[in-house]
């Protein structure tokens, strides 16, 4: 017999041979058996008490909609800016920096991050709702800010690597030179940091982003002021996000 099912039995029998009452007896059972509910039930329970929502169900059901409408537009509107002539800012940072290949570094904070993030939303749908929206609120924003500002790709550019990524953009051997102000690598794993909650993943959150926002730099792939104002502007899109996911 498993090693809990011994332990669950025994409290029930010091429950049932003392003197506490029924209701006593009946929330350590309750408690006890919310304990070990395996992973799968407790997902289940999670998932199962928000979706009851309708508040939750209507504006989740919308999100997915209107993010999958974002992911198609993504390579036509890159395709359409990759062909437009853009002007070159005068950047002293980046022409300080060298200009190195970090797509393997680069791919591993990213994806790790986003492993760790839809681990937690896993358990916290409210935050993966709220992510959701942040993200096609954010998208849109950089549609609207590289439409309006057209950048030319920095001098020394590295193609950066990342086979994922590149599926959105039109195939996991396409790379956009041209999308630029503002850093969507940065901003991303900026927007996973404000929505994160325990302590030690915003921490880590954060450290990725000053370490995407490096390295996107060191590949010569983004200006400076395209790192630079990709917090402030994750932050703003974060809180108008905050009004569509609250039900």
């Amino acid at each position: 017999m498993p090693l809990w099912k011994l332990l669950f039995a025994g409290i029930i029998k010091h429950l049932t041979t003392t003197n506490q009452n029924r209701r006593q007896e009946l929330g350590a059972i309750f408690y006890f058996c919310q304990m070990h509910l395996p992973e799968e039930k407790k997902l289940q329970t999670v998932w199962s008490e928000n979706w009851q929502n309708p508040g939750f169900r209507k504006r989740f059901q919308w999100g997915l909609l209107v993010w999958i409408l974002v992911l198609i537009a993504f390579p036509f509107f890159f395709s359409y800016i990759e062909q437009r002539v853009g002007w070159t800012p005068n950047d002293w940072l980046l022409d300080q920096l060298p200009s190195m290949d970090t797509s393997i570094p680069c791919f591993l904070v990213i994806w790790g991050m986003f492993a760790l993030f839809f681990y937690r939303a896993l358990y916290q749908p409210k935050m993966l709702l709220l992510f959701l929206w942040s993200f096609i609120i954010l998208s849109l924003m950089r549609f609207c800010s590289i439409y309006l500002l057209p950048l030319e790709a920095p001098a020394n550019l590295i193609p950066l690597r990342d086979p994922i990524s590149n599926l959105f953009y039109g195939g996991k051997d396409a790379f956009i030179t041209k999308d630029l102000f503002f850093s969507g690598h940065t901003s991303t794993q900026f927007l996973m940091y404000l929505c994160l909650q325990k302590r030690t993943d915003k921490i880590l959150a954060l450290l990725a982003t000053f370490a995407v926002g490096t390295m996107v730099l060191l590949q010569h792939v983004h200006y400076s002021m395209d790192v630079l104002a990709a917090p402030p502007l994750t932050y703003l899109v974060y809180l108008i996000a905050k009004k569509f996911a609250k039900y």
